[in-house]
């Protein structure tokens, strides 16, 4: 396990959040932002603030002794595959459930969007409609759970996010609440309750994380030149309200009664 910490103390449970590799990092995240935690900390982290990764991908978990220490838990984008039923996905299912049935603060980031929907009883594969890279426009639905997300503030009607996948939400967990939705991916959003949100994009990713993803799908024959010149003409062209989504996440993460 790997912390990031600020320089002020917190207390257990308070300022203390615990990121869910389900990812190893990428040569190029390592060389320019020293891993996927500092991407993750700087942004839905704050000053004084302590991070934990546990590295998922690789057999590690908080134990059920350690879960109260944490205010929230993030759940990272992957590779892999969230309806595969490698052993350390389906440890990941299981944790996600006992964090469920505490009622623990969970956000899923693609592939932890995607493995939540499958813990809690909702059904994931490949998407219909092939990969999705680049910034999608999203539709948010202005529903009685999309209003808590930001302290009460009604949210945008739309706002663009980064996209890399190809796999899906086909179904969401039963009490499951649809909040958003784009001409792609029918679940871009979801929550459950007041403690469980899911989001289909990456608020986390800067510009150049995606560029440098494009070319590794290229590089290892998973998208075509013609795709990936595509999405790059596209980046140059759009950007994602990444401001919003960050603000999302943090207001959803350090919200009152995690």
């Amino acid at each position: 396990m790997v912390v990031a910490e600020a320089a002020a103390e917190t207390s257990p449970a308070e300022g203390r959040y615990a990121l869910l590799m389900a990812a190893h990092d990428s040569e190029y995240v390592l060389k320019m932002y020293g891993g996927y935690l500092p991407v993750f900390v700087s942004a839905f982290g704050a000053a004084g603030e302590t991070w934990d990764v546990f590295r998922a991908v690789d057999g590690e978990l908080p134990s059920a002794d350690e879960l109260g220490r944490y205010a929230a838990f993030v759940i990272s984008g992957s590779p892999h595959d969230a309806h595969a039923d490698d052993a350390w996905i389906l440890r990941l299912c299981a944790l996600v459930r006992d964090l469920h049935a505490r009622r623990a603060r969970v956000l899923g980031v693609c592939f932890g969007h995607q493995v939540i929907c499958r813990a809690l009883g909702g059904r994931v594969g490949r998407a219909r409609g092939g990969w999705d890279v680049g910034v999608r426009d999203v539709a948010i639905a202005h529903a009685a759970g999309s209003s808590r997300l930001l302290d009460g503030q009604l949210l945008p009607l739309r706002a663009r996010i980064t996209e890399v996948h190809q796999d899906e939400v086909w179904e969401v967990p039963e009490g499951a609440e649809v909040l958003a939705s784009s001409d792609k991916t029918g679940v871009e959003m979801f929550c459950v309750g007041d403690s469980v949100l899911g989001i289909q994009g990456h608020p986390e990713y800067t510009r150049d994380i995606l560029l440098s993803l494009v070319d590794r799908l290229l590089a290892a024959g998973t998208i075509t030149i013609s795709f990936a010149e595509a999405v790059k003409r596209q980046v140059e062209a759009t950007a994602p309200d990444r401001e919003f989504w960050l603000k999302l996440c943090k207001s959803f993460l350090k919200a009152d009664g995690a």
